[in-house]
């Protein structure tokens, strides 16, 4: 959280902007003076941190069914209809083949252990695997929830919506010309010069950013929970405290991410700043290790007969031939497979 609230920060604040004709020009120089303009600012950094904690420790104080779930059941509609305008849009635009081979035509050179340990990083962020949201969710599960469905729909729709998103993007970003260069520079950078080149672009580039800060506000809210539902469990923190403890010591930690631009860029550590280097560990260690125990605890701690009686609801669901399937993949080939790849893309082990 402690880097990813300043990139929601981005988030906000380009929501802002899109309103403006400041991001409505074809020419990516400006719109990269744009975006260093924005990092690049101390006080504006750390204020647009502030503000996006505000606004998800104000829902994650209302508790879980009147501030988390009513937020996300309002919000992922949303954002599911604003994908799929994007993405006609997108779609209809001459040229948008090529985008659509580049998102779904395999080039298996690119298949390398550094690339397969990004991918798992960000399977990892997205389903929230080894980070405790699934953990701290599933605590306010009653008995009668169907586990092994209900993940079965969170994988199937996290799939879907990530084919919407790049179905939404990639068709445009290839039918005008431009490179479809990862991360921060993909975002703030080459996508307005994409929708100020459509017609009525401003107005695409408005539900854009909304709908990208609907996804960040989503992401943050399990994340922050999980630090929350900690403090309230174990301490005698009631909910509100224990946000404002959780979001104030955030924006401590993460003001150094959101200084990294700025005042702290030349500060860092094994070569990185703050903020890449929190970004590093968190996909590349961090995620995979907590995934790594989290399979281990299971299988070989936990265990069998506890397993079984969870998720078929103490025997009253009919799925015991798919639970000794799982069972023994995340007792056995989990931990090995996630151990590979980690020390593989540490450089630690050398792999083909």
């Amino acid at each position: 959280m402690a880097y990813y609230t300043e990139v929601a920060g981005w988030v906000f604040a380009y929501v802002v902007k899109s309103f403006s004709s400041a991001l409505v020009t074809t020419d990516s120089a400006v719109t990269s003076a744009a975006f260093t303009a924005l990092v690049s600012s101390p006080w504006l950094s750390l204020v647009i941190q502030w503000v996006v904690l505000a606004v998800v420790g104000t829902i994650i104080m209302l508790g879980v069914t009147k501030g988390i779930e009513a937020t996300t059941k309002k919000l992922l509609p949303i954002l599911a209809i604003l994908l799929v305008i994007i993405g006609i849009r997108s779609l209809t635009l001459p040229g948008a083949s090529a985008g659509l081979a580049f998102l779904f035509k395999p080039d298996f050179s690119k298949l390398t252990m550094s690339a397969i340990m990004t991918a798992l990083g960000l399977a990892f962020f997205k389903l929230s695997i080894g980070m405790g949201c699934m953990l701290t969710y599933g605590s306010y599960y009653g008995d009668d929830q169907n586990i092994p469905a209900n993940a079965a729909r969170v994988v199937s729709a996290d799939l879907v919506v990530s084919l919407l998103a790049g179905v939404a993007i990639f068709p445009a970003v290839f039918a005008f010309g431009f490179e479809p260069a990862s991360g921060a520079k993909l975002l703030f950078i080459t996508i307005p010069t994409v929708f100020a080149s459509m017609p009525f672009g401003q107005v695409f580039m408005v539900l854009f950013f909304v709908l990208t800060a609907f996804a960040a506000i989503g992401a943050m809210l399990s994340l922050i929970e999980v630090v929350v539902a900690f403090l309230v469990n174990r301490t005698k923190l009631g909910r509100k405290m224990a946000t404002l403890v959780t979001v104030l010591s955030m924006a401590l930690v993460g003001s150094m991410c959101a200084l990294s631009n700025s005042s702290m860029a030349n500060f860092k550590v094994f070569g990185k700043t703050i903020f890449d280097l929190f970004d590093f560990a968190s996909s590349n260690i961090l995620l995979p290790l907590g995934g790594l125990l989290i399979s281990i605890f299971v299988g070989w701690v936990w265990g069998w007969p506890k397993f079984k009686a969870s998720l078929s609801n103490e025997g009253t669901l009919a799925n015991e031939g798919l639970l000794k399937v799982v069972f023994n993949i995340l007792k056995f080939v989990t931990p090995l497979l996630v151990a590979v790849i980690l020390l593989g893309g540490l450089n630690i082990i050398k792999i083909g």
